[in-house]
């Protein structure tokens, strides 16, 4: 049997300044919210927007990270999964829930609106190791016509196989 899949991918703009804490055992936890739109057509033709918002929940380095170069306004990619909390209202005693995501990883993209000027794409997260695209060593010249000294085409040596 399979197992379940619970992942969120969004990208948007944060809607504060992300509020940075510390728990009791000295965990940093980041929260800010995050605002999605699409564009579509009502009934008449008319185009419309939808925006959605989005509680967003970040610990530990991506935390710190979060919390020291977003902004309001910034634009992000993040991913991570959804998780429903709940708790009693200390003032009506009723249980309240929250829907939120806990963010894993988070790019920033463009500039962002508090003027970073073309700071890029910055990528950040957690528990994922670096990963750097190996370099060519040579590139093809775009001839791969036979030459007369090499006769028939041969097998490749083992060590030039790209695996």
């Amino acid at each position: 049997m399979a197992k379940g899949l619970n992942k969120v991918m969004l990208i948007g703009h944060l809607g504060n300044d992300p509020e940075r804490r510390e728990t009791a055992s000295g965990q940093v936890v980041v929260n800010f919210t995050l605002a999605t739109s699409e564009n579509f057509k009502d009934s008449s033709g008319n185009l419309q927007e939808r925006t959605e918002w989005h509680r967003i929940v970040v610990w530990g380095r991506l935390a710190d990270i979060c919390s020291q170069y977003l902004k309001k306004g910034r634009q992000v990619y993040l991913e991570g999964r959804l998780q429903t909390r709940s708790w009693d209202d200390s003032k009506t005693g009723e249980k309240k829930y929250t829907t939120e995501i806990v963010c894993s990883d988070m790019q920033m993209l463009g500039s962002g609106r508090d003027g970073n000027g073309g700071a890029g794409e910055q990528s950040y997260g957690q528990e994922r190791p670096a990963y750097n695209k190996p370099q060519r060593a040579e590139q093809p010249s775009g001839d791969f016509s036979p030459k007369p000294s090499q006769g028939a085409i041969s097998e490749p040596e083992k060590d030039d196989l790209p695996f």
